[in-house]
């Protein structure tokens, strides 16, 4: 069964002090990078957000998930529950260099799958670990330890060192930046 990318944008943005999918990187919205990189992977894109969020303009579905709690685990759990059967291979807006080959591999597993070293993103999940991640969303618990419980796939991130960069601060904006120049 074909995987879809769930890209989430529903976060607080805290430290960014703005939202992250519109932050602007290298000239476009920090959401345009990850639907570029879905696109080219060859996948039916949605962007899974809370209502109301701040978002550019994107020619992709966007499903609500819900207001709380606020957890990257709402919208992975809304995307699995809205996608069910389909597999989703999860994004978040907030990485801007993952490369397109990544998500296609992700997408051509038959597995709970992730990219090593990162925060859960980006990785894919199956309908069947919405038991799992419900209990992790429940307890609040760390997006990276219901990963861990599901016992995935470990996936190379390939290409540069910065893959699987985070822009969650307007440091790591300005490094990102840097590495654009």
């Amino acid at each position: 069964m074909t995987a879809i990318a769930a890209i989430l944008a529903g976060g607080r943005s805290r430290r960014m002090g703005s939202p992250k999918a519109l932050v602007e990187l290298g000239g476009r919205p920090l959401l345009a990078w990850a639907l570029a990189a879905a696109r080219e992977a060859g996948l039916e894109t949605v962007v899974v957000a809370k209502p109301g969020s701040e978002l550019p303009p994107v020619d992709v579905p966007v499903w609500a998930e819900p207001e709380r709690p606020a957890h990257p685990l709402t919208g992975v759990v809304a995307a699995l529950e809205r996608a069910a059967p389909r597999p989703v291979v999860v994004l978040a807006c907030d990485m801007p260099f993952v490369p397109a080959e990544l998500i296609a591999r992700l997408a051509a597993l038959d597995a709970v799958a992730a990219a090593p070293a990162g925060e859960g993103f980006p990785a894919r999940y199956e309908s069947g670990a919405l038991p799992v991640l419900r209990a992790g969303l429940e307890r609040e618990a760390p997006l990276r330890a219901v990963l861990a419980e599901l016992a995935p796939v470990e996936v190379a991130a390939g290409g540069a060192e910065h893959a699987l960069l985070g822009i969650n601060d307007p440091e790591a904006l300005a490094r990102a930046e840097a590495l654009l120049r």
